[in-house]
This record gives structure tokens, C-alpha cells and sequence, in this order.
């Protein structure tokens, strides 16, 4: 990984797509990413504004660096072929589709947006939110290059398992080391999923750091006020970033001489790895502004 390839994608914010407003106030909200919603933020009267205002949101080129997404309706839905037509047209970072379940899924959403002109830059993210999404992780990841995230969806999961939302969710572990074990076999981010209670703020950047502990990339949000808690949780602390870079050089000085170790620890080339994607982490974070 270099800094040239890294998208950090610590703070991933859902903005419902019928509220113009939301829409306007994303431009300065300070996150890595927005998912301008067009599913389960919407009513179905509004489904058709809605899917306007998101796409000439995305096509707009206002909103700097952030990545821009738009959630599309679900496979099987009366919106979802519209909405998978006008979002290609758009052009945006990526497409959202909520309950991917199977690699055959993931093929036929590649084919109709490469069918309605989707550009390359307009990436698949798939949202992995059901039993079967998660015992078939691996073969979704790999289903197509244009599928570069899974998007948990963490409230749907736990409704499938007829689990119930507790501190730590041992409920759904399982299933959330699942879906990041087959997003790194594949090479892909992996999102976490929204933590519901807004006024809960440190049940909120408890599961952040948990999220980040587990290898996650980020964390998808549903409010403005939850953005700063998870850039500072899915970053490198300066604490790390001082160890990467005195790592990296005890193993540029000790280059030919056998074991070398960084207040006293033994450094081996899978920690050099490990110090130079903190870097580039860090780097691409900055380059932010």
C-alpha cells in the first residue's frame, strides 16, 4: 500500500438523498466518505426526487475529496433497476447495494451497470447483512474487480439471527470476523456497520475502537456529530505514527547485519509491512487537509 493507492475511509456518512438540505450540509461535514441514500432513508413517494437529487449530487464535483456513494434499493425492488440505470449515468465513486448475497448477484449488478454506462471509476460496494451473505463472504469478495468494499450491515444481521444489540456484540462476532477475513483474502476495505444510539457517546467510540482493534477500515455513521470520533478511532495516533517511522529505520540501519530489534523487540519484515501501511495510512489522511 502507498499513499497513492490508499482512500481512507475512517468516517462513512449515510445523508438522506430527499432531504436537500442534508445534501447541502455533506459539503462541509468533515468525512471521509458519504453513502447519499436513496433505501431505507427515503419513503417510497419520495424514492424518485430522491434518486435526482443524489445522482446531480454525485455528478456535481462539490464535495472535494470525499468519496461519494449512493445507496441504490435493493435487487428485486420496483426502484432498483431505475436506480442502478441513473446512478451509472452519474458517475460516482461508487454504488451501494444493500443484501448482496451470492457472487451471481455481484456479476449481474456489474453487467447492468457496465450495460447503462457506468464509468471505471464507479465501484461496487456490496452491504453484507445476511446469513448467507456472510457464509459466502469469500466468493462475493471475489466476484469482480469492480467490488472494492463490503459494507456491514450490522442491524440487519442482528435481526437475521434473531440476536439482540449488546455492548462488545458477541451476538454477531462471528459474522464480522466472517466478512473481514474473506475482505482481506480478496484485497477489499471493509466498512463497519452504524452504531444506532446518536446520544450514546461512549458506547459509540467504544465500538470504534473496538471495530479498529478488529481490522476494520472505518465505520459507517448515521449522524454529523458521530464523524470526529470515528476519524480519530480509524487513525493512526501520533504515538504509532513516531513507532512506524523509528521501526522502519532501525530496519533500514540494521540491513544486512541479522537480528534487529526497536525498543527492544525483535523486527521482522511482516512488522516493517505493518509500519510502512500505518505510513501510508497517515500520509493519505493528511493529504485530506
Amino acid at each position: 500500500m502507498t499513499e497513492s493507492t490508499f482512500t481512507p475511509l475512517r468516517s462513512v456518512l449515510y445523508m438522506p438523498s430527499s432531504n436537500e438540505r442534508a445534501l447541502e450540509k455533506a459539503k462541509s461535514i468533515a468525512c471521509d466518505a458519504l453513502i447519499l441514500d436513496l433505501e431505507d432513508a427515503v419513503a417510497p413517494d419520495a424514492k424518485e426526487a430522491a434518486r435526482e437529487s443524489a445522482c446531480a449530487a454525485a455528478a456535481s464535483g462539490e464535495y472535494g475529496r470525499r468519496t461519494v456513494t449512493i445507496r441504490a434499493n435493493g435487487i428485486g425492488t420496483r426502484w432498483h433497476d431505475a436506480d442502478l440505470a441513473a446512478i451509472a449515468q452519474a458517475g460516482p465513486d461508487a454504488v451501494v447495494v444493500p443484501k448482496v448475497s451470492s457472487a451471481a448477484e455481484v456479476h449481474q449488478l456489474v453487467d447492468a451497470l457496465e450495460k447503462a454506462g457506468a464509468p471505471d471509476r464507479t465501484k461496487l460496494w456490496a452491504m453484507i447483512e445476511t446469513p448467507v451473505a456472510v457464509l459466502d463472504a469469500l466468493s462475493i469478495a471475489r466476484a469482480s474487480e469492480r467490488l472494492t468494499a463490503f459494507v456491514i450491515g450490522t442491524n440487519d444481521l442482528v435481526k437475521e439471527l434473531y440476536a439482540e444489540h449488546v455492548p462488545g456484540r458477541a451476538p454477531i462476532l462471528p459474522s464480522l470476523h466472517t466478512a473481514l477475513l474473506a475482505a482481506r483474502a480478496a484485497g477489499i476495505a471493509v466498512l463497519d456497520g452504524v452504531y444506532n444510539d446518536v446520544k450514546d457517546t461512549d458506547g459509540f467510540l467504544a465500538e470504534c475502537r473496538q471495530g479498529r482493534e478488529m481490522g476494520f477500515d472505518g465505520k459507517t455513521l448515521i449522524h454529523p456529530g458521530q464523524v470526529e470520533g470515528a476519524n480519530t478511532a480509524f487513525a493512526p495516533s501520533d504515538q504509532a505514527v513516531e513507532d512506524a517511522r523509528g521501526l522502519i529505520q532501525a530496519w533500514e540501519d540494521g540491513a544486512g547485519s541479522g537480528v534487529v530489534t526497536y525498543k527492544g523487540r525483535m523486527v521482522e519484515n511482516l512488522h516493517v509491512d505493518s509500519a510502512r501501511r500505518t505510513l501510508a495510512i497517515h500520509e493519505a489522511i493528511r493529504a485530506l487537509g
